[in-house]
């Protein structure tokens, strides 16, 4: 039903219960005029007429009796449901499915879902963590995040922090194998890689190289498709890895691991949440972007400074260097 019927109708049933098209345009919001070409267009489609009019009254005819009684109850359901969709709009419970990709947000989506599920219980999260980009309306999607931009068209993307690719070992790595001295040594030493659960495929090191990203393909001495075996990998001393810096930044901070070859961290690609339309977006999704943007966007703990990387380098090669000599 068009909504332009839907409020005809309302006002044939305002007027009858009234018995004054003038109260019932007042009751409906409606001017005087606006409510009268209601009701005549709704006579048009119907093809006959409603009301017995006066100068001072109005009344039903036989044929507005029945309608009334037809339409009144249908009217009723419809208002009701209006009423309980607007309601879930407002409502801060009920689903809200998430999607995002497996390989990196496993330590992201935690803390996030943690503060929002304690600040708003009734929302039910439903969270699918994925590297595959699948469709947003088949996937029934709230909100997502993805590394990159927006996967689909239509919808809007907010850059959350800076996704950093670093290059890391460990201490105990350095200390058996020493620190390439620049990206062409790197083959001379047990490097690790990341096949992409997507493609199946081997993904080579994307590094930094003056202002340009540039693919550096790597002899893997270990390939994984989890970055966070890949990082407990490094994390044991067995190679060398470009690990994301989700991943590694606490791990530096802590000493843990080293970071090398700094001035090629790459840092051009983002994390994003993206979601629907602002407009028409339950209350329970606006809350969670919220929470997110608040909790998230340039959230200095997966992201290490130019500084931080510069003096955990240096910091780390001369440890190395005294334990040789």
């Amino acid at each position: 039903m068009p909504i332009n019927e839907l409020r005809s109708i309302a006002t044939f049933v305002k007027t009858a219960e009234l018995g004054s098209l003038r109260q019932a345009a007042t009751a409906q919001g409606m001017t005087p005029q606006a409510a009268s070409q209601a009701l005549a267009q709704l006579e048009r489609h119907l093809g006959v007429r409603l009301f017995h009019r006066t100068t001072r009254s109005m009344s039903l005819t036989d044929a507005g009796r029945q309608f009334l009684e037809a339409a009144k109850p249908a009217l009723m359901g419809m208002q009701q449901a209006l009423r309980i969709a607007r309601q879930s709009q407002e409502d801060i419970a009920g689903p809200l499915r998430i999607v995002g990709p497996q390989s990196v947000f496993g330590a992201v989506i935690w803390p996030l879902l943690d503060a929002f599920c304690r600040r708003y219980p009734q929302v039910q999260p439903d969270v699918h963590l994925d590297d595959r980009i699948g469709n947003w309306v088949e996937d029934r999607v709230d909100v997502g995040f993805r590394i990159g931009p927006s996967p689909a068209e239509g919808v809007i993307a907010r850059r959350l922090f800076s996704l950093q690719l670093i290059i890391c070992a460990a201490p105990s790595y350095l200390r058996r194998h020493g620190a390439p001295e620049g990206l062409e040594s790197l083959a001379e030493h047990r490097c690790s890689a990341f096949r992409s659960s997507g493609t199946g495929q081997v993904l080579p090191w994307f590094v930094k190289v003056g202002e340009v990203l540039t693919e550096l393909p790597v002899f893997p001495a270990l390939t994984v498709n989890d970055e966070g075996l890949e990082t407990e990998a490094v994390l044991a001393g067995h190679a060398i890895g470009l690990l994301t810096g989700v991943a590694a930044a606490p791990h530096i901070r802590s000493g843990r691991l080293v970071p090398l070859l700094v001035e090629h961290v790459a840092d051009k690609s983002g994390v994003f949440v993206y979601y629907g339309s602002r407009a028409a977006q339950p209350a329970r999704v606006r809350a969670f972007i919220d929470v997110a943007i608040e909790l998230l966007a340039d959230n200095p703990a997966f992201v290490l400074t130019a500084e931080e990387l510069r003096s955990a380098e240096a910091q780390g090669r001369e440890a190395a260097r005294g334990k040789d000599s």
